[in-house]
């Protein structure tokens, strides 16, 4: 059985305070989301031990948006595994087409963080996608098929989800097609030794489109950005038809 994991990427937003107040208007919610449903939200540093205290024996997991491959050293900025877990952190984003565009993040770099990630009993959320470029260049199958191939090298595949996310998608409005994102996740299955890793739908997902990307039978979830800001919106999606 493959899992169903929603996750929220709150991205470089929210202080401490308007986390909380998130919840407050998030959790009610919950009482209508099927159990075999796997919330996640992936929130900056700052908030996660507050959240993680908030969230004690509660069914929303905690995810990190980013984690080093060492276990500690002179690496200024950056955040280790153990660290991680020390407060409940369960998921950890790696390879967010952000962290490749704007902080030299590369295929290989990745493949460290997520070996790093499970190392420590995380669970890593691997990013994958096209740029706008890269598609009309009819580049996008062998683009993801070496994203796969360099960074799954020793990797985990019993404890990995993988997010198919367009890089033309995210936050642009613009929403992959279901059929078409469908297909791509497909195809990235196909590239795996364990079939039932859960792969995941990012760009764009709305309240207004997910229950047509979940009825797609090859997509497992959904990494969702602007619209897991707002608790209702974020609900709405947690809670898909």
């Amino acid at each position: 059985m493959r899992k169903i994991v929603i996750a929220g990427n709150w991205k470089m937003y929210k202080t401490q305070a308007e986390s909380l107040e998130f919840l407050q208007g998030f959790m009610s919610h919950l009482e209508e989301t099927p159990q075999e449903r796997e919330v996640v939200i992936a929130a900056p540093f700052t908030d996660l031990s507050i959240l993680s205290k908030n969230l004690h024996n509660n069914r929303v997991l905690l995810s990190a948006q980013n984690i080093h491959w060492e276990q500690e050293g002179a690496y200024t900025g950056e955040i280790s595994g153990s660290m991680l877990t020390e407060i409940g952190v369960r998921y950890v984003i790696v390879g967010h087409s952000e962290r490749r565009q704007y902080f030299g993040e590369t295929d290989e770099t990745v493949n460290r963080r997520l070996k790093a990630a499970q190392r420590c009993g995380l669970t890593p959320i691997l990013c994958v996608g096209e740029s706008k470029e890269q598609r009309e260049n009819g580049e996008t199958e062998s683009l993801i098929t070496t994203q796969l191939k360099k960074g799954l090298v020793d990797v985990d595949q019993q404890n990995l989800v993988i997010a198919y996310e367009p890089i033309w998608a995210i936050g642009t409005g613009d929403t992959c097609d279901s059929p078409e994102a469908n297909r791509v996740i497909g195809l990235i299955r196909s590239q795996l030794k364990n079939p039932h890793v859960s792969i995941q739908y990012g760009g764009s997902v709305k309240p207004n489109n997910i229950d047509e990307i979940m009825a797609q039978p090859e997509i497992d979830g959904a990494l969702v950005g602007g619209a897991s800001l707002e608790p209702e919106s974020f609900a709405r999606i947690v809670n898909y038809k």
